[in-house]
């Protein structure tokens, strides 16, 4: 008996999950259709009419969109955007995670508080003191200056995550590698490192989906030869009944883009979120 009804709620579990997924997946598949869509068809009827007319969809779309001079160009801004400030995160916090747990140096503990203090300031507090100081040093409008921004908002989180990640590690590990002359950088990247990678895996999943679906930072920091996809799919749509063909699939791309990510790097998501759980 209880087994059979260990069997029967594994069941439920498994088809709510299933439920749920496919719930969640209903807005992309829809999306994907539309983009398959001509704008004459969208006109006259939902995505869901493909199911009984599947001639209405092709890739002429696409085609238009790869002619579309600002959604390419704002698609690789996107790119040089969200992997510098992902990738500058990830090696800035690692670092300086790794330094707040096992290093010792003066001021550690007030410095990693002051740190601490620094994740509960809004971004919009900052928004336009950094832009004054960004058009003085002349980054505004820039990618560049769009990276730093993300950069410095990103680190407190990052670096208070993989320090409470990296100093639970245990510390007869760190000595032993210590005895057998291994000087800090070896043992940060020969085994900091490995050790940490579900945690760090975590920390570039969230800061690279924060990064391309970002669209405040790029609103006020980005000008029209710098702007994100984000930007680009908002004014775009100041002109819906004109450009669907090109909003539609161009939609698709920026949310097709983080999905793969996430799904490319979800077991180390998975194993960075239950880490500490169970001992």
């Amino acid at each position: 008996m209880n087994v059979l009804r260990r069997g029967l709620g594994s069941g439920v579990v498994q088809a709510f999950l299933v439920v749920v997924g496919l719930v969640w997946l209903t807005p992309l598949a829809g999306l994907f259709l539309s983009s398959l869509r001509s704008a004459q068809d969208t006109a006259r009827g939902g995505w869901w009419t493909t199911l009984k007319s599947p001639g209405q969809l092709s890739f002429d779309n696409y085609s238009a969109l790869l002619g579309n001079e600002g959604m390419t160009r704002a698609f690789w801004n996107t790119v040089l955007i969200s992997v510098p400030a992902t990738v500058l995160v990830v090696v800035l916090a690692a670092l300086a995670g790794y330094a707040f747990a096992w290093l010792e140096f003066p001021g550690r503990d007030a410095i990693f508080l002051l740190v601490v203090a620094l994740l509960v300031v809004p971004v919009q507090i900052g928004l336009l003191p950094v832009a004054e100081l960004f058009g003085r040093l002349g980054l505004f409008g820039t990618i560049p200056g769009v990276v730093l921004f993300h950069v410095s908002y990103g680190l407190p989180f990052a670096i208070f995550l993989l320090r409470n990640y990296f100093a639970e590690m245990p510390k007869e590990m760190l000595e032993a590698a210590r005895m057998d002359g291994g000087n800090e950088w070896r043992i940060f990247t020969r085994l900091v490192l490995p050790v940490g990678r579900p945690a760090i895996a975590s920390l570039a999943i969230f800061q690279f989906l924060w990064v391309w679906n970002d669209m405040l930072v790029a609103l006020l920091f980005a000008d029209s030869s710098s702007q994100p996809l984000t930007v680009e799919l908002q004014s775009q749509i100041r002109q819906f009944g004109s450009n669907i063909d090109v909003l539609a699939p161009g939609a698709f791309l920026s949310l097709v883009v983080p999905v793969a990510v996430f799904f490319a790097f979800q077991r180390h998501f998975v194993q960075g979120v239950m880490a500490g759980s169970v001992k």
